[in-house]
């Protein structure tokens, strides 16, 4: 059997026995894709197949992208690395430390140690946490009527640190005050600078904030896994008239688009006949930005949007300027020293510049870190990996 068939096998069986609802994956290297295939439905009460061109929320994935716009302002000394992001944005300066709570369960606060960078806010090391796998959290939201980041109002984002600045890994809304100090030194809207500096420049015609009258006829329902695990269809829609667009989580788009991404990430910055980032960008981006720390397991607090999240027990990952780094080869054959990260609704990607290949799997499924979900994403990553090794091995 050959890897595309050992991939569509694993696929189509996933999503026939209804374990997932159904997925469209999408694998290749920097000059073409060699994998492509969609499965199952779109929403499982419905008639509708899964196809190619169907659109995800593609949440957390649009980190990467809200990154790579920042560090093409890097690159022209428009935002620095490491000066204090409170020199654009005001509403980081000066901020509290949430240690808990008193007895009558008010918020204990302190200020906070030390200011915050661009490289920390991209490295998850500012600070920032996301109620769903911080309890303290949940309960600071609910006592003082702050909403969650997913209501993109401007309020959700005025929340307290969970520890000083770059004193430890806590995955958050980091990414979104990436997205602001971007509008604030190019003048223009996140949705605005992405379509021009990243989506036009990369042919990504299918990639937004807002889900326009096209891609709404192929969006995908997202789904809620039963305790019985069985899958049930959901109402859920990402703020399409938002206060702020989410730079860490607002994204829509398709496989295709998102391989044309990180295409432009494995090839060095270029893509479609653009240089979107310079080569040297791209290796500065692929290094661990965060030193001795390592990422740390995340741990659920609201189990119906997410499991507990620990990828890869026994590796111990660090995290380049928005992607995680796994420091040794994986069992599915990912080397080390690949980028990957993921979305909230079980969308996955990686990059891997040794082998030169790259892979997305993109599924509508809640909570995160499923475990059917991420057995579906194993077997894909592995026909990948198996392919390239037939290959090698036939040459």
């Amino acid at each position: 059997m050959t890897s595309s068939a050992q991939i569509d096998e694993a696929l189509r069986q996933a999503s026939d026995a209804k374990e997932i609802p159904g997925v469209v994956a999408v694998a290749g290297n920097s000059t073409d894709a060699f994998y492509e295939g969609a499965f199952g439905k779109r929403d499982l009460t419905q008639d509708q197949p899964m196809t190619r061109d169907s659109v995800f929320w593609i949440a957390s994935m649009t980190k990467a992208i809200t990154a790579a716009a920042a560090m093409q302002l890097v690159e022209q000394g428009k935002l620095s690395l490491d000066e204090p992001v409170a020199k654009l944005l005001p509403e980081l300066a000066n901020l509290k430390v949430l240690e808990g709570f008193d007895a009558g369960g008010e918020p204990r606060l302190r200020p906070a140690k030390g200011a915050i960078t661009l490289r920390q806010l991209m490295t998850h090391t500012a600070g920032f946490c996301y109620d769903m796998w911080n309890g303290d959290m949940v309960k600071y939201l609910g006592k003082t009527g702050t909403p969650g980041t997913i209501s993109c109002k401007e309020a959700a984002l005025r929340t307290p640190i969970m520890s000083d600045p770059g004193t430890r890994w806590e995955y958050g809304t980091n990414i979104d005050f990436v997205g602001k100090a971007v509008e604030a030194v190019s003048s223009k809207k996140l949705d605005a600078y992405l379509q021009d500096n990243i989506f036009a420049p990369l042919g990504m015609t299918d990639t937004a904030f807002k889900i326009g009258p096209s891609q709404r006829q192929r969006l995908v329902a997202m789904h809620a896994r039963a305790p019985d695990a069985s899958l049930q269809p959901i109402p859920f829609e990402v703020e399409q008239e938002p206060e702020f667009h989410m730079g860490g989580g607002g994204l829509y788009g398709t496989a295709r688009d998102y391989f044309s991404f990180t295409q432009m990430i494995l090839n060095k910055g270029r893509a479609n006949g653009h240089q979107v980032l310079k080569p040297e960008t791209i290796a500065l981006m692929s290094q661990n930005h965060m030193g001795e720390l390592n990422m740390t397991k995340m741990t659920s607090a609201i189990p119906a949007v997410t499991n507990d999240v620990d990828l890869y027990p026994d590796i111990a990952k660090k995290w380049g300027l928005s992607f995680m780094i796994n420091t040794a080869a994986t069992p599915e054959g990912r080397s080390a020293g690949s980028l990957a990260w993921a979305g909230l609704a079980n969308t996955y990607y990686w990059i891997d510049p040794v082998r030169d290949v790259t892979g997305i799997i993109l599924m509508q499924v809640l909570p995160f870190a499923d475990p059917k979900c991420l057995d579906a994403f194993s077997a894909f990553e592995r026909g990948v990996y198996a392919g390239l090794d037939t290959a090698k091995h036939a040459a």
